[in-house]
């Protein structure tokens, strides 16, 4: 499974894409969860050999990647807040 680094660099590409049709920093922090993935994959040394043992410790390293990622975000990024305009009076009435 270590050579498959790449699937996830591309699905990282694939999920940032959607982040433009559809945002909410839900799929750039899946993005970001499989990027580093790819990474730790791509770069060899313990952690790959210990995420390529298992495809489900791959996926709960991706799981626990992206939530770190969408938590920093949402952190850095904060929520948006005061984007509701009520309004007190009629245009039309003067």
């Amino acid at each position: 499974m270590a050579d498959l680094w790449w699937v996830w660099i591309a699905a990282a590409l694939v999920l940032a894409g959607l982040e433009t049709v559809v945002s909410g920093y839900i799929f750039l922090g899946f993005a970001a969860g499989a990027l580093v993935t790819g990474g730790a994959l791509w770069a060899g040394g313990p952690l790959a050999a210990w995420l390529a043992g298992s495809l489900a410790l791959c996926a709960l390293f991706f799981a626990l990647a992206s939530l770190l990622a969408w938590f920093a975000m949402r952190r850095i990024f904060g929520l948006r807040g005061g984007s509701v305009k009520t309004f007190d009076r009629d245009i039309n009435d003067r």
